[in-house]
């Protein structure tokens, strides 16, 4: 059966219902561009989604060397073959013509043409004189989320263990850094404990601060499809907007801006009040449950209700559905992650796992999600600031097993203090002894918070700037060289998901021009500086994709995400693989903590801890004493109000995040014509009342401003709740007349224009839902509307699932259902 959908104004497609512990059935979605249909594609090459964290498995066509479609693979046990929006249409952007095919270097302040040997040689030259003149520290790295495993894993070493500097992080700092010190704090140690597949079991599914019908659109069509089958899971959404999951949830809590932990607190108060807790398991599995008790012993839902202006029998109702679940999965995003007390936050919903001994079985888990493709790998590999294969950089017998794999002295690899997180490398880079910085795959000069800072730190004459990317993005416009990469489709690598399973990604196409994929950048470079191990061999020893997976599988030998038995051939043709798998577990492993806390150990752990308040990293002794048996980790915090309140001028509290039909800082998805139809321009969101007591309608122009600067944008009139304010973060300049950036004091349209630069103190990550605005007129609709989806969150109040136009064009796409297909399917635009 062929279901032919516009997946612009129907981005969940049509429904296949299934029950409770039943198995997802198959649907292979397929975008085909016009004029092309299954018959003429050539080649059928294996891949899986670029733009977000889902890791949806797909195919790409190829017709005479180009790529001119997608369809999922329905083999694969994420997606069952099906495809959100951006996976069906985002590839488009490979073939821009906007695209970098040549270096580009810096001469009298203009960016000039060259060919690899100039710009490499400039890179190398800098590098050495900085070395020599300043030492590693003047050096620093800062990476994506998007790049393949192998080259995050090169750039480890030649950072690491090369130059020799503790300044290396990937914009994963900005997205799922919090993700990783919660599982941290918790658990000794970073990975996801559940599974995709708990979806399919869980009758309660909770989901704080993580609009999933907009970042993982498949996973939101698993569980629609479980919420039309027999036994559907009923849902808790904690979200401050009306997304499509707080419009389907059996309870919808929204809370104030910055007010997560207060919550969460009552919620643990009502689960331990009303006797909703596994006692057995908490006794036998955990520490600190008496501490936890104690602390939120008066944070009752009154308490809360207060703080959070959410009512108190709401969130009785709440805690009442958490603590009757049979199998509760809980997800957790950027609502968590971005905001005040990010990680305190996030580790209290790890705490109702523990309390209703809910972890390590089918339905029974938590997802601290991630946001890109494959930050999982950022973390795994080293390149997010942390050692290499989850390893402790305050034991010294983790970096004395690393230095023996790199076959360096453990001395060689910088531990004498905390790696360097993003937020400090920039403030580096102010203060003067960061001297040059590369960056890979990423668009800081849109993506951080205050960018008339951030424009300034990388316009210093006393910054070298590397840039590698695909497009002359915002950050590359003010580079001293850019160097053009070759993207997914166009070289080969694995990657790995949320839930942690790895696809490899074949190379289809050849990148444009000269375009190099970042693994040969690296290699490059690391040939040019000489970087040796202590026997004078060269450091790196790999040359290709496939041999740099097998150095990286000797890294990650005997620790949690052991990559030991996968390999490219067992990953090339069916379905992805969860980690760890390895001899022990040689079909992968679906869920962690089954049988008790893995690596929380002393002598195992990937972290000590740290102090939720201060962010000051805790020490052996103390971890030892207060876990001496390796069991999963309770820890309270008390909560705390944010740094930055409304107020007479600012009397909002603003908030940025996603919208469906967009990823990061638009230099794919904006070039792909169906999503950049679905979302052209920024747009700002109030409710109905706030709109009204200002006088101002749908599609007025208002200026949203902040401390730090101002943005303008068309109104959208929403039922976010009242004194909040949104706007998506997506929008830079590279499409405008102002290419690097708004001048003269004058507003621009990106949201980080009025963000502020703070961050949580344990997981370092930039708080982009924590701020004071105002909002005024700037001029009036004149009929026009807000250049918003009404699809999603973005929906005009009162009209949630109001149609999508697009001035008559529409994005259809090809469903097959049960998994079938043949040659009379087509998929065209």
């Amino acid at each position: 059966m062929n279901a032919r959908a516009d997946r612009i104004a129907e981005p969940w497609g049509s429904r296949a219902p299934y029950p409770r512990h039943g198995t997802w059935p198959g649907q292979v979605d397929m975008f085909l561009e016009e004029g092309v249909d299954v018959d003429s594609v050539q080649r059928w090459v294996q891949a899986a989604s670029i733009l977000h964290s889902d890791g949806d498995a797909m195919d790409i066509a190829v017709v005479e060397g180009r790529m001119v479609g997608v369809r999922g693979r329905a083999v694969d046990r994420v997606n069952h073959g099906r495809l959100g929006p951006k996976d069906l249409f985002g590839w488009q952007a490979n073939a821009s013509a906007d695209r970098l095919t040549r270096p580009l270097v810096r001469e009298g302040g203009r960016l000039v043409e060259t060919d690899w040997e100039t710009a490499m040689s400039r890179i190398v030259g800098r590098s050495r004189t900085l070395l020599d003149e300043h030492g590693p520290g003047s050096v620093g790295f800062y990476t994506s989320g998007q790049l393949f495993l192998e080259e995050y894993y090169t750039l480890a070493v030649l950072a690491r263990a090369g130059i020799g500097t503790p300044h290396l992080d990937g914009n994963t700092r900005l997205c799922t850094a919090t993700a990783a010190e919660a599982l941290k704090e918790t658990f000794g140690c970073d990975g996801q404990p559940a599974t995709y597949d708990d979806i399919d079991h869980a009758d309660v599914i909770a989901l704080f601060g993580h609009n999933i019908a907009e970042t993982q659109p498949v996973q939101w069509m698993r569980i629609l499809d479980r919420m039309e089958g027999p036994e559907p899971p009923r849902l808790l959404c904690v979200d401050p907007r009306p997304t499509r999951v707080a419009r389907m949830a059996a309870v919808h809590l929204a809370p104030r801006t910055g007010t997560n932990v207060a919550l969460l607190n009552a919620l643990s108060h009502q689960l331990i009040r009303a006797g909703h807790i596994d006692r057995t398991y908490i006794a036998d599995r955990t520490v600190g449950y008496d501490e936890l008790a104690r602390r939120v012993q008066d944070c009752t839902p009154a308490w809360a209700a207060g703080i959070c202006d959410v009512p108190a029998a709401r969130i009785e109702e709440a805690a009442e559905l958490l603590g009757q679940a049979d199998r509760l999965l809980s997800t957790v995003l950027q609502g968590v992650y971005q905001s005040h007390q990010a990680t305190a936050a996030a580790v209290q919903v790890n705490n109702l796992h523990l309390l209703r001994g809910m972890l390590g079985r089918p339905g029974a888990g938590v997802l601290q999600m991630n946001g890109q493709p494959t930050a999982q790998n950022t973390r795994e590999c080293g390149a997010n600031g942390d050692l290499p294969g989850f390893r402790n950089w305050q034991n010294d017998e983790h970096v004395a097993d690393l230095a023996r794999v790199w076959n360096v002295e453990p001395r060689t690899i910088p531990h004498y203090g905390p790696p360097t997180h993003a937020m400090q490398m920039f403030r580096y880079a102010e203060q003067g002894s960061l001297r040059m910085l590369w960056v890979s795959g990423t668009n800081p000069a849109v993506s951080l918070p205050e960018l008339r800072r951030i424009r300034s730190i990388l316009s210093r004459e006393s910054l070298f700037v590397v840039a590698q990317d695909l497009f002359l993005t915002e950050t590359a416009q003010l580079a001293d060289v850019v160097l053009p990469a070759a993207t997914w489709g166009e070289k080969t690598g694995t990657f790995t998901n949320a839930d942690r399973t790895v696809h490899l990604s074949d190379k289809a196409v050849e990148p444009p021009g000269t375009a190099k994929p970042d693994l040969d950048i690296f290699l490059d470079y690391a040939t040019r500086m000489g970087f040796r191990d202590k026997d004078g061999e060269p450091l790196v020893t790999w040359h290709d994709p496939e041999s740099a997976f097998e150095a990286w599988k000797r890294c990650s030998e005997g620790r949690p995400c052991d990559y030991t038995g996968l390999s490219y051939d067992l990953l090339r043709g069916g379905s992805g693989v969860q980690w760890p798998c390895n001899a022990q577990a040689p079909e992968g492993t679906a869920r962690l903590y089954t049988d008790g806390i893995s690596w929380a150990g002393a002598d195992t752990c990937e972290s000590y801890g740290k102090d939720l308040v201060t962010g000051a990293a805790e020490g052996e002794q103390e971890y030892r004493s207060a876990n001496p048996d390796g069991k999963a980790m309770f820890k309270a915090a008390d909560y705390r109000p944010p740094h930055e309140l409304p107020s007479e001028d600012y009397p909002f509290r603003l908030t940025t995040g996603r919208t469906l039909y967009h990823f990061h800082t638009r230099t794919k998805t904006a070039r792909a014509p169906q999503l950049d139809a679905a979302a052209p321009d920024v747009w700002v969101e109030a409710s109905t009342s706030d709109a009204a007591a200002l006088g101002l309608g749908e599609g007025d122009l208002v200026e949203v401003r902040t401390e730090r600067g101002a943005l303008q944008g068309r109104l959208r009139v929403t039922d976010i709740r009242s004194g909040t304010l949104f706007v998506p973060f997506h929008y830079g300049y590279w499409d405008t007349g102002t290419p690097a950036g708004p001048t003269g004091g004058r507003p621009g349209r990106a949201a980080n224009e009025t963000t502020v630069t703070d961050w949580d103190p344990a997981s370092k990550q930039p708080l982009f839902k924590s701020g004071a605005a105002a909002m005024t007129l700037v001029r009036r609709a004149d009929g026009r509307s807000a250049p918003a989806p009404t699809t999603t969150a973005s929906a005009p109040a009162a009209a949630g699932t109001a149609p999508l136009t697009e001035g008559g064009r529409t994005a259809r796409a090809t469903r097959v259902s049960d998994a079938t297909w043949d040659s009379t399917e087509r998929g065209s635009a």
